[in-house]
């Protein structure tokens, strides 16, 4: 009797043992669940833009300084509810989806509030796609109309849309018949002029009548949070972009939670940001609605000499932007040194951003905090970002703390969690995860599982105290000789050189490793690009860098490949050193 109750209490013994073993496990591992303070709410785009008019009414809601043009929060919504009952009065039905083909323009704006009050889907285009690119966005995502500028620059916007559908030239507005685009039917043109087959914006404007803009204030009650509200274009840094479908809830909920910790109450946004993107439509529009904050438009595309006068002329206390815009903001005003005011933060996202870069804004631009923000479109735009008060070099370390809602962890190849601290795929979940890819069941299989996880493809650290570190995108990891070498470590030794404004790092072949470590750079001007070679890199990494990681080929350049929203695209450098490579070889073989 007494062996048999040793037994069970060593079996006792054993279960606590493992019980306890496996939570100190748990709580070594890497996941972390930020409940927040503040509950989500349950609403959608219009209601949100109406508790605005309420609340912020007589402050300016956006600025476009290129067009002249200012509304404030009371006169936006008037205007949006003119444009949403014009959209219905076209026959456009809940549901329906409205392209956005358009750069940084008040139009712009204006369409995505008015397709949201009337119950319809925008896609956000980048403004810099050709015909073919432009075809394939309208059939993927099945818009029913299409709203873009005439022109910009040397884009002909209206002149492509013909070409695409030669059936545009020979309808009446709003009836177009096309077997290429069986979806379509309207074009809306933001021009003076009367095209062929297409509607004037201004048209859309004065199309219905006050009994019928009422009715867009009813409509509110029946348009669900949880409908689909926006759709995002991957960046197609790679391959044909996939169409992530936002919601009401998710866009309205990140833009909370952006502008409370990033503490945008009544500032003024210098936005450099192209609209379309996902920065543009939740880390800003979103979040100055939910915080009164005022749209500074500085120009239709970026322009860092156009940013500076409008933070100037215009007051702003915030800037938005990418690394890449900030490197060229800072060159722009050590050149025109202009003096810019109390800039309270610059808030960055949208690529990693080096810490000799935040160290650059601060100091040349004047901005007291520099703020980051981190996430993908397919997390409707923010998961981790910086926390009001907290100390500057989290900036230079991290990318910020988890939102709020949000629960994230870290895996590993097999899927099982690693400990704090320790690089793996990050995974996230939580009310930011889109709904899919529109009509790509596959693709989004590959992303979301069945239990909602969003798995990034970023190679990603959290610490114990609910900070994230990039190291880097899984695909681009470079494997040279069995070494793992992320990018963004030597991007970051590079962009510290005196000589070197902006560099990224890339893998090239390499018949005996695999790969090798291939470094292009933008130097500051008046450095001869001659002068800057491999050797110049091996001579400023000895002792810094270990050996494998020192770049073996140095490719000066004038400028980066980049998407509108500003990512580098590395698959146009690796041509561009292909290409090299083989005139090079070509070269030989003549001397030879």
């Amino acid at each position: 009797m007494f062996n048999k109750k040793l037994q069970i209490l060593s079996r006792h013994l054993l279960r606590q043992q493992v019980a306890q073993k496996a939570l100190r496990c748990v709580a070594t591992s890497s996941y972390i669940h930020n409940i927040g303070k503040e509950p989500l709410v349950y609403r959608n785009v219009g209601q949100q833009l109406e508790l605005a008019a309420s609340k912020f009414g007589s402050t300016e809601a956006i600025v476009s300084c290129h067009e002249a043009k200012r509304y404030t929060f009371r006169d936006l919504l008037r205007e949006v509810d003119r444009l949403a009952a014009g959209f219905r009065k076209l026959g456009l039905e809940t549901g329906d989806a409205i392209g956005i083909w358009a750069p940084n323009y008040m139009h712009w704006y204006l369409t995505m509030m008015g397709a949201a009050r009337a119950g319809l889907t925008s896609v956000g285009i980048n403004p810099a796609l050709q015909g073919p690119e432009l075809a394939y966005c309208l059939n993927k995502a099945d818009m029913k109309a299409i709203v873009a500028p005439e022109t910009f620059r040397t884009t002909k916007y209206y002149e492509i849309l013909r070409d695409i559908c030669p059936e545009v030239a020979h309808s009446e507005p709003g009836k177009i018949k096309s077997e290429k685009f069986p979806h379509l039917r309207s074009i809306i043109i933001n021009s003076q002029e009367s095209l062929k087959g297409a509607f004037r914006f201004d048209e859309i404007l004065d199309l219905s009548n006050a009994t019928e803009q009422a009715e867009i204030y009813k409509l509110q009650r029946e348009i669900c949070p949880e409908n689909p509200c926006n759709i995002q274009f991957t960046s197609g840094t790679t391959g044909n972009p996939k169409a992530a479908v936002l919601s009401h809830y998710n866009i309205v909920n990140n833009g909370i939670h952006v502008g409370d910790r990033n503490e945008l109450e009544g500032e003024r946004i210098c936005v450099q940001v192209p609209l379309f993107h996902a920065f543009g439509v939740s880390i800003t529009i979103m979040a100055s609605l939910a915080k009164g904050a005022t749209l500074v438009l500085p120009s239709p595309g970026f322009s860092p000499k156009d940013s500076l006068h409008a933070i100037v002329n215009e007051k702003c206390t915030v800037i938005h932007g990418t690394p890449t815009m900030y490197v060229d903001l800072v060159e722009a005003q050590r050149e025109l040194r202009i003096p810019l005011g109390k800039i309270k933060k610059a808030i960055t996202g949208g690529a990693v951003v080096a810490p000799q870069l935040i160290l650059d804004v601060k100091e040349v631009l004047g901005v007291e905090k520099m703020h980051s923000v981190y996430g993908l479109t397919e997390s409707t735009a923010v998961i981790f970002q910086s926390v009001p008060g907290e100390h500057e070099n989290r900036v230079l370390d991290s990318v910020g703390y988890l939102t709020d809602h949000i629960e994230a962890k870290i895996i590993d190849a097999k899927g099982r969690l690693v400990p704090f601290g320790q690089p793996g795929e990050l995974c996230v979940r939580g009310y930011l995860t889109m709904a899919g890819y529109y009509k790509d069941q596959a693709k989004t299989e590959e992303i979301l599982s069945t239990d909602n996880w969003l798995h990034t493809g970023d190679q990603f650290v959290i610490d114990a105290d609910g900070y994230g570190r990039i190291v880097g995108r899984l695909k681009e990891m470079i494997i040279r000789g069995g070494e793992n070498i992320f990018p963004r470590e030597i991007e970051d030794f590079l962009n510290g050189h005196p000589q070197v404004v902006e560099a990224h790092v890339i893998g090239v072949p390499n018949d005996r490793l695999g790969e090798e470590v291939c470094a292009f750079v933008r130097l500051q001007s008046g450095v001869d690009p001659k002068t800057f070679t491999s050797e110049t890199v091996r001579a400023y990494s000895k002792g810094k860098l270990a050996h494998f990681k020192v770049p073996q080929y140095v490719e000066v350049t004038d400028a980066f490949p980049k998407t509108t929203s500003g990512k580098i695209q590395k698959f146009k450098l690796l041509e561009k050193f292909r290409s090299g490579l083989k005139m090079k070889k070509e070269q030989e073989a003549i001397r030879a």
